[in-house]
């Protein structure tokens, strides 16, 4: 937030000095040219402003009337409103900005590297993915979680957990048992196990 608010205040200092290295070097311009075309300047930037508000104002009802979320349509609203906070501003830095937000040859493509690197990276931190459907629906969603595991055996329906991943005594286990509960057992016996009690 400090950046935005030291580069906002830079851009009326970096302003200021361009209109005295321009007054001063440039013997065909003096103050009062200047000035003249800083409003000029402004006044047609604002009648762009106008004429893109109108024409985004339709592009959202049509969208409306489709069905279809006017995200586009949004976003250039945004960037006319900035755009015409920076042709009221004096200046020909703020001048230039302006008209690179408000001409639509310069705005879509800012509309859509803004889209792509600040609005759809914030929407999936704040959703956790849900904007983009990067979500995990099964697996391991971390590697920390999914250390030592890899996928064994010449069958791909086999998961290998790695023999640390579980306790299971491989050498006395040649007989178990596994009770579901309702009267539903599992039994695997390969030969009788003489310590287990069942057997006596």
């Amino acid at each position: 937030m400090l950046r935005w608010i030291l580069a906002l205040l830079f851009i009326p200092f970096l302003d200021a000095l361009l209109l005295v290295v321009l007054v001063t070097q440039v013997e065909a311009l003096g103050w009062a040219a200047m000035v003249l075309i800083v409003v000029l300047t402004g006044l047609v930037g604002m009648l762009l402003v106008r004429a893109e508000g109108r024409r985004t104002i339709r592009k959202m009802q049509r969208s409306l009337a489709r069905g279809e979320p006017p995200t586009n349509e949004l976003l250039d609203g945004g960037l006319l409103i900035a755009s015409g906070a920076f042709l009221l501003t004096p200046g020909l830095v703020t001048d230039v900005i302006g008209f690179l937000l408000v001409i639509p040859l310069t705005r879509i493509p800012i509309r859509a590297a803004l889209k792509r690197w600040v609005i759809v990276p914030k929407l999936d931190e704040k959703t956790g993915g849900f904007a983009t459907g990067a979500v995990w629906t099964s697996g391991f969603p971390d590697d920390e979680s999914s250390q030592g595991a890899t996928w064994g055996g010449e069958d791909p329906g086999t998961y290998d957990l790695g023999a640390d991943a579980y306790d299971v005594d491989t050498e006395n286990s040649a007989s178990y048992s596994i009770d579901l509960g309702d009267e539903r057992t599992a039994d695997r016996s390969s030969e009788d196990d003489p310590d287990d009690p069942r057997a006596r």
